[in-house]
C-alpha cells in the first residue's frame, strides 16, 4: 500500500513538471502551445548530448533549460508573436512546429532509440518499503518548481505585471506594462521548463524523436481543468495522476494510459472551470 501511494506522489510530481511550463504559456498567452512536447524532446536529447560529452548527467538539467530557453525565444519572436490576435493559428503554427523540430532531431540523431543512465540508482528505505530513489528525487524537483514560480509569479515585479495581464490585459497596457514583453519572457519561461522536464524524466524512459508526444495530451488536459493556477494543477495531478496510476495498477495499462483524458474531459463537462475553484 505504501508503494502504491509513493506511485500515486511520484507520478503526480513528474506529471507537474511536464505540465508547468505549458500552464504558465497558456494562462499568460491563452495558447496551447503544441510545440511543448518537442521541448521535452529537446530536452531529452539535451541529456543525450551531456552524457555523450563525458560530462555528469546533472549538468543536463541546466543545460536543458538553457537550450529550452533559447529555442523559446526564437519561436516566440518569429512564430508566435506574429500570431497573437490569431490563436487557432498559433495552435497551428506550434503544431506544426513540433513536427518540424521532430524531423531537426532524426536527422541530427536518426530514429534509434537512446538511453540515459540514472544519476541515482537503487532504493531508499521508508518505513518498511523500498523505493526508487530517483522517483523521489523528482518530488523534491517537483517542489522546487513550485515555490520557484510561485516566488517568481507573487514575488516579483514581473509577477506583478504576469498577473495583471492575466486579469486584464488592456488594462494592464493601459497602465503602462508591456504586455508583449510580459509575454516573450513567460513563453520562453515555459519552453525552458518543458525542455527542463525533458531532461528529467530520460533517466525513467528511452528518448526518441517523438518522446514527447507521450505526454502532450496528458500535460494539454491538466491545464485545461487547472486554468492558470499552480495550485489547480498540482491538485490535477495528484487526483488525475492518482486515477491514473490505479487504473494502470488494478485494472489495465493501457486503459490507464486514457485515465487523465477520459476524466478531464468529464471534469470539464460537469464542471467547466475545472479545479479552478478548487
Amino acid at each position: 500500500m505504501l508503494n502504491l501511494l509513493l506511485d500515486v506522489v511520484t507520478t503526480a510530481a513528474i506529471l507537474f513538471l511536464v505540465s508547468a511550463g505549458l500552464l504558465m504559456i497558456f494562462g499568460v498567452m491563452k495558447i496551447i502551445n503544441f510545440s511543448h512536447g518537442a521541448f521535452m524532446t529537446v530536452g531529452g536529447y539535451s541529456s543525450v548530448v551531456v552524457g555523450q560529452s563525458g560530462l555528469n548527467w546533472w549538468w543536463s538539467v541546466p543545460f536543458a533549460l538553457v537550450v529550452g530557453f533559447l529555442l523559446g525565444m526564437a519561436v516566440e519572436r518569429f512564430i508566435v508573436r506574429p500570431l497573437y490576435g490569431r490563436p487557432l493559428d498559433a495552435i497551428l503554427a506550434t503544431w506544426g512546429l513540433g513536427i518540424i523540430v521532430g524531423q531537426l532531431i532524426t536527422l541530427a540523431f536518426g530514429r534509434g532509440v537512446q538511453m540515459v543512465a540514472s544519476p541515482m540508482t537503487g532504493a531508499v528505505p521508508i518505513l518498511g518499503a523500498h523505493y526508487s530513489a530517483y522517483r523521489l528525487l523528482l518530488v523534491v524537483a517537483a517542489v522546487i518548481v513550485a515555490l520557484a514560480l510561485g516566488w517568481l509569479l507573487n514575488g516579483t515585479r514581473l509577477g506583478l505585471q504576469t498577473r495583471a495581464v492575466i486579469m486584464n490585459e488592456a488594462l494592464a497596457r493601459a497602465l503602462g506594462i508591456s504586455s508583449s514583453r510580459v509575454r516573450f519572457i513567460t513563453f520562453c519561461t515555459g519552453a525552458g521548463l518543458a525542455a527542463g522536464a525533458g531532461s528529467l524524466i530520460t533517466p525513467l524512459s528511452s528518448v526518441d524523436p517523438n518522446m514527447g508526444v507521450a505526454w502532450v495530451v496528458g500535460a494539454f488536459m491538466l491545464v485545461l481543468v487547472s486554468g492558470s493556477s499552480l495550485i489547480s494543477l498540482a491538485i490535477a495531478s495528484i487526483v488525475l495522476g492518482g486515477a491514473q496510476v490505479l487504473v494502470s495498477t488494478f485494472v489495465n495499462p493501457v486503459l490507464g494510459g486514457l485515465t487523465i483524458a477520459v476524466l478531464a474531459a468529464l471534469l470539464l463537462r460537469f464542471r467547466p472551470e475545472g479545479f479552478a475553484r478548487a
